[in-house]
């Protein structure tokens, strides 16, 4: 088939369970003209000799056996152990330049485990788990991956029928179309584009609240020949901008909505990142970062209703049905002065703080509802005190969305760029 010709497409299944949508899957793809590989991730081996890589290969190679693992394990360790086998085998299939996409069908166990697997796989590689937990919370199964989740209405079992078989064909000829096109990122941490550093794009963060920052500070980076990449602070893309940045993608970073290091610390808030560590990548990989408390100065929650009672009573910005803020308060602020200062004193590239004294969005500038001089000014007096002259602060007496301030931490960040790349010798 076009596209994948040289590669194959596998279906992630418990077949204990779900044999009949695995092979339901398996002939539709090959319908198809795709190359099919079936992975067994189920606890309960059978004469399966249509499975390519059957449960017991997949035990294996996570160095357990199917019959420690259903009699000796606790149910959510051999899970994770299943996971960890069926990551192995699709990683070293990735790595050999033949896996061009998955398709996974599950119940929650099933789901877990196949979306434990895939979510280590480079961004670009087509993940679909279609399963009967998609219409809930799928945060904790999708992380940071860009893993297609798709509900299955009806429940998995005893073979496709009038709701469940439009819904597995769909997702067949989904994975089919998406692996056509996919372009993933390479698998030995080269660049995307095998740019040199100084030439990769720039990492960005936003909100709705910080939108006219962002989007001048875009303006002005590519008006300086630079490109930037956009991550919407939302927990989970604060946390693929991190996992990339690991992975070497980024000149830079321009953290102007650091929201998401006041969720990790407080996560109630629905913007909580989905790993641990926000703030820390660009300090590891030594590449410069202009950091801005934008969006920090409130927690996000769903509808008015999800509001924990310990937050009520405090200044609140409705900003949309499904989307309430919460005024965070001086001592939340300080503990988060505290996290930043000590996540950006272990930086070992360079990095400076720019503070917008007049607000840090839209809704906490003057006249928001959300304004309050004297919590920003307490998270200020910390971070000054707890860092040294390494990393700098400075505070300008703007607003975060006035347009110099954008384009101050724009010169800023370039300023930082020029004398990296002069210390590197780039």
């Amino acid at each position: 088939m076009t596209g994948i010709d040289n590669g194959f497409l596998v279906v992630l299944a418990t077949v204990d369970t779900k044999e009949a949508e695995a092979r339901y899957l398996a002939q539709r793809l090959a319908a198809a003209d795709a190359a099919v590989r079936v992975v067994d991730i189920g606890l309960r081996p059978g004469d399966h000799a249509w499975v390519d890589v059957d449960a017991e290969t997949v035990a294996a190679t996570a160095g357990r056996t199917t019959a420690e693992l259903r009699e000796g394990a606790r149910r959510d360790q051999a899970m994770e152990a299943m996971a960890l086998g069926a990551a192995i085998v699709l990683g070293r299939w990735y790595a050999e330049g033949r896996l061009r996409g998955v398709v996974a069908v599950g119940g929650n166990q099933g789901t877990s485990i196949a979306a434990t697997a895939v979510r280590g796989l480079a961004y670009g590689i087509p993940k679909i788990i279609v399963s009967t937990v998609a219409s809930g919370n799928v945060r904790g199964y999708v992380g940071d991956a860009d893993i297609t989740m798709m509900f299955s209405v009806g429940d998995l079992l005893g073979g496709p029928n009038i709701v469940t078989e439009p819904v597995l064909r769909a997702a067949a000829g989904a994975l089919v179309g998406m692996a056509a096109v996919a372009a993933p990122f390479p698998a030995d941490g080269r660049s995307r584009n095998g740019a040199a550093r100084a030439e990769r794009p720039v990492a960005v963060t936003a909100f709705g609240n910080t939108h006219q920052a962002v989007t001048t500070a875009i303006a002005r980076l590519e008006a300086h020949g630079r490109e930037a990449v956009v991550f919407h602070a939302s927990g989970a893309c604060g946390s693929a901008m991190e996992r990339l940045i690991d992975e070497g993608e980024f000149s830079a970073v321009l953290d102007l909505t650091t929201h998401e290091l006041l969720g990790e610390l407080y996560p109630e808030d629905i913007y909580a990142p989905v790993r641990p560590g926000r703030l820390t990548a660009a300090g590891r990989a030594g590449i410069p970062q202009v950091v801005v408390p934008g969006g920090l100065h409130y927690h996000c929650f769903g509808s008015p209703g999800t509001i924990p009672p310990r937050l009520r009573g405090r200044a609140v910005h409705h900003h949309n049905p499904q989307n309430t803020n919460v005024r965070a308060d001086a001592t939340e602020l300080e503990h988060v002065a505290a996290v930043m200062a000590e996540r950006l004193e272990a930086a070992t590239g360079p990095a400076a703080v720019l503070v917008p004294a007049r607000g840090w969005s839209q809704v906490g500038s003057p006249g928001g509802v959300l304004h309050d001089p004297h919590g920003d000014a307490r998270f200020v007096e910390v971070l000054t005190t707890r860092l040294s002259s390494a990393v700098p602060v400075e505070v300008l007496d703007m607003t975060i969305n006035d347009p110099a301030f954008a384009q101050a931490a724009v010169d800023r960040l370039l300023d930082l760029c020029s004398s990296d790349q002069s210390r590197e010798g780039v």
